[in-house]
């Protein structure tokens, strides 16, 4: 039996599979497959993989093709089941990769006869900007194209059609006891991911469902409770030994992510807040650094910000325990969405104001401290929502004031997710969809989206990584006007705009020379200074380009103290040892 599964990539509130990171969808629904059919042959393609077959290079960012690319007509020929899985809840803007939405796979895959299922989030929508209220038409698409729809577990559902085809549903949710095998048996599509082994970093599922949810309701806007009605914690003997699975295939990059508070994990429910169990966290994260060793990266991602607040003592030893046993430039995301007291009570938000100030105090105060790849240990990042019910023009001003704050009292920010609110069916946000404010203020938020760059996030990238810094194992991805963008492997990674075209899929380490509003521009290291251009060295602190004529006058330089005597006193040690006289590249 052939079976194709294509991802689309896929981005919702509790998890992330745009490339480089590899969702849960693709490897759990190989691990069906190949439980019910230990002798099929499943290839896993890619979106760009089909558009660059079916359309040439044109929209692809990424160069990189998963090893079946070249054979992607071949294998969907030939394909009993073609397997799509897509779904974009909380659009972004990607580097590398570009997410499908349901039109534009329909009209790659109607010629194809195999048996077509759509899994993953996009039974719901995808949306690839705020202010969407997803309608219809994609949806109806969908029955038109796909002889099967899942709206509950794909996995569930693939298990059951292989081995009992009348008795599948499309509406079942698989139990953690089934997902093991799954997992498992899974791990191995890593092999046929575009970036395995180096660049790819894996999705973990820790748990599903909502918390507060569970306890008091959602946000008015989040389609996680719309799937996962209660909370489900997965057992930790299982993630260790998924990870174990993972490490023995040469991965090295885990981001512990598919859940809506890390710091909600095994805890004990409370209402709004449940009570964290450090215990369990510090279990989780001590097994998994004794399963891999030598992994390279080790993060994390949601958390509510009100649970660390309200149990600051728990919320330290979690955060000590993230810290000694991950990574270095791990961050936590915390959904504030508004300040504004009366839009957080209208959308039933995860946490107030005064709240997250006291959660990324305590973060700050923990993982503040820079790590060996040149970024702090463990910091907070705020995602903010506009356009939501209730929200006035005051609204943005009490939310600026707050991240202004922020700044103010010294604290650090890894970044500040600026969206606007997508309106997705079922959801308690579809019922005041009048109310969306995402069309009549969109003045107030190009207003307020420029103030926040300007007056927050550039102030804050220059206090988190000033220059002279040095940012380690950046990886170069793509081109762009020959400019060279790339980014460290992890959660939320700063992006580092290099000013000349370099050698891509390569670890560079970077010295950080300047700052954007949500980027920062870097220079490899070590700098030839006898070869470098005049443009990249114009670019280096205390330079400039008075400077660059005096150094290319006297090139070549014959050692390191003839250079920095050019220098001005003040940036002389940030270049010492950082300069290489190599006369030919």
């Amino acid at each position: 039996m052939i079976v194709a599964i294509i991802d689309g990539y896929t981005d919702e509130p509790a998890g992330l599979g745009v490339p480089p990171y590899l969702g849960i969808y693709p490897r759990y629904a190989y691990g069906a497959v190949k439980k019910a059919n230990p002798g099929a042959n499943i290839f896993y393609l890619t979106i760009d993989d089909l558009r660059f077959t079916f359309e040439g290079e044109q929209g692809i960012r990424t160069k990189n093709r998963a090893p079946n690319a070249f054979k992607t007509r071949e294998i969907l020929q030939k394909a009993e089941l073609i397997i799509y899985i897509g779904g974009l809840h909380t659009p972004g803007k990607y580097l590398s990769a570009v997410p499908s939405q349901v039109e534009e796979v329909a009209r790659f895959l109607k010629p194809f006869e195999g048996v077509k299922i759509l899994g993953g989030p996009a039974f719901m929508g995808s949306a690839h900007e705020g202010g969407t209220k997803i309608g219809s038409r994609e949806l109806m698409l969908a029955a038109q194209i796909f002889d099967y729809i899942v709206y509950g577990d794909l996995e569930a559902f693939l298990y059951d059609y292989l081995t009992g085809p009348k008795d599948a549903g499309p509406f079942r949710f698989r139990t953690y006891g089934e997902l093991r095998d799954y997992a498992l048996l899974g791990a191995e599509v890593v092999r046929q991911f575009p970036d395995y082994p180096d660049f790819l970093i894996v999705e973990i599922e820790t748990q599903r469902g909502c918390p507060k949810a569970a306890g008091i309701g959602g946000c008015s806007f989040c389609t996680e409770p719309l799937r996962y009605r209660t909370v489900e914690d997965r057992p930790v003997r299982d993630i260790v030994e998924e990870v174990s699975v993972l490490y023995s295939l040469g991965v090295r990059h885990f981001r512990v992510g598919r859940q809506s508070c890390i710091f909600s994990y095994m805890a004990k429910p409370n209402g709004r807040v449940p009570i964290p169990n450090p215990d369990a966290l510090e279990k989780l994260f001590k097994g998994i650094r004794s399963v891999a060793p030598e992994l390279k990266t080790l993060h994390v991602d949601n958390a509510n910000p009100a649970v660390i607040a309200n149990h600051p003592e728990e919320g330290r030893r979690i955060a000590k325990a993230l810290i000694k046993y991950g990574t270095p430039g791990n961050v936590v995301a915390f959904g504030l969405e508004s300040a504004d007291p009366k839009v957080a009570r209208k959308n039933n938000l995860n946490a107030t104001a005064d709240e997250t100030y006291e959660a990324v105090k305590i973060l700050n105060e923990v993982g503040a401290r820079r790590g060996h790849n040149g970024m702090p240990w463990l910091l907070p990042g705020i995602n903010i929502l506009f356009g939501l019910p209730g929200e006035t023009k005051k609204s943005y001003e009490i939310t600026f004031q707050f991240l202004k704050r922020l700044l103010d009292d010294g604290l650090l920010v890894r970044r500040i997710n600026i969206r606007q609110v997508v309106v997705f069916p079922g959801t308690p946000l579809w019922h005041m969809r009048e109310r969306v404010k995402t069309e009549k203020h969109r003045a107030l938020t190009r207003h307020y989206k420029y103030k926040i760059r300007h007056e927050i996030d550039l102030p804050m990238l220059k206090r988190l990584v000033p220059v002279g810094t040095v940012l380690r194992d950046v990886r170069a991805e793509v081109y762009d006007s020959g400019l060279t963008y790339g980014r460290q492997i992890g959660s939320y990674p700063l992006i580092v705009g290099i000013p000349k075209e370099i050698g891509l899929n390569r670890f560079y380490d970077v010295l950080i020379v300047g700052h954007g509003f949500r980027s920062i521009t870097g220079i490899p290291i070590p700098v030839n200074v006898n070869k470098e251009s005049s443009k990249v060295l114009s670019y280096l602190p205390g330079i400039g380009k008075r400077r660059v004529v005096r150094i290319l006058s006297k090139r070549p330089f014959k050692n390191e103290e003839e250079f920095l005597e050019i220098i001005g006193e003040e940036y002389r040690e940030m270049y010492r040892g950082r300069i290489t006289l190599q006369q030919s590249l």
